[in-house]
């Protein structure tokens, strides 16, 4: 299920507002400037779906975004905790980093959290199957896919080179709840 908790930056002890509501995560995120939705397929996509099955059954929702905002370029990633790279690629996204334009994920199957750093407080973002998110350019951020990854998202990028992080090198990241 679906999640938001949101602490201050100062102490990951005690969460200052939770809910498991779509339309409350939406509202509250909204209200910071991320995009929070939920997507469904136009269609059945089987067990271990190839990434053109995947990119077919939402090209409808994806052209709306793009139409909307200009984004340039799509695709599919899968994690699975059998990838033997799994600990060193959880822990390049466990640190708090920012880029030069939106990270827009689309969660077709699984799990991840997003962590943001807005003004004085972290929102944790549980994004499971059927949530899109979107987290503005500029954003201090981390992603935690958990210690047993599995998961395949839809990456919408504003640049064609994809992904590009900026480092903070803050360890502010180290003190608040990972995903299991």
């Amino acid at each position: 299920m679906s999640a938001l908790t949101i602490y201050t930056d100062k102490d990951a002890s005690t969460p200052v507002w939770h809910s498991t509501e779509a339309s409350e995560i939406q509202q509250q995120l909204n209200a910071k400037g991320v995009r929070f939705e939920r997507w469904q397929a136009d269609r059945d996509l089987g067990a271990n779906p190839t990434s053109d099955t995947v990119i077919t059954a939402y090209q409808h929702a994806i052209d709306k975004l793009v139409a909307e905002k200009g984004y340039q370029s799509w695709d599919v990633i899968s994690l699975r905790a059998d990838n033997p790279q799994k600990e060193a690629m959880r822990a390049k996204f466990l640190n708090e980093h920012t880029h030069g334009e939106d990270e827009v994920r689309f969660f077709v199957e699984g799990a991840g959290l997003f962590c943001l750093h807005i003004g004085s407080e972290i929102y944790q973002v549980l994004c499971e199957k059927n949530d899109l998110i979107s987290v503005p350019a500029g954003t201090p951020h981390w992603f935690d896919m958990g210690s047993e990854p599995n998961f395949t998202a839809i990456r919408i990028f504003d640049n064609p080179e994809g992904w590009i992080a900026q480092f903070t090198g803050s360890d502010i990241a180290e003190g608040y709840p990972r995903l299991a």
